[in-house]
C-alpha cells in the first residue's frame, strides 16, 4: 500500500500493481476498508508502549512490555 501511495502519481496505480502482480482491484478495496478493531487498539496503545519504553530507559524489549 505505501509502495503504491508514494508512487501513484508518477506512475499509475495499474503499473505498479501489474509490477507487484496485485490485482488493482485489491488495493483499492484495502483503501476503501475500514480499519479493524485491532488496528485501532494498535494505534492508541502504541504510543503508550512506546513512552512506557522511553520511561525505562529504553532497556525492555518487546517481551517485557507485554
Amino acid at each position: 500500500m505505501e509502495v503504491i501511495d508514494a508512487n501513484r502519481d508518477e506512475l499509475g496505480v495499474e503499473p505498479i500493481c501489474s509490477v507487484l502482480q496485485v490485482a488493482p482491484s485489491t488495493y483499492y478495496a484495502a483503501k476503501s476498508r475500514t480499519p479493524s478493531a485491532r488496528a485501532v487498539r494498535d494505534q492508541v496503545l502504541g504510543p503508550v508502549l512506546r513512552q512506557l519504553w522511553n520511561d525505562d530507559y529504553r532497556v525492555y524489549g518487546a517481551r517485557k512490555l507485554w
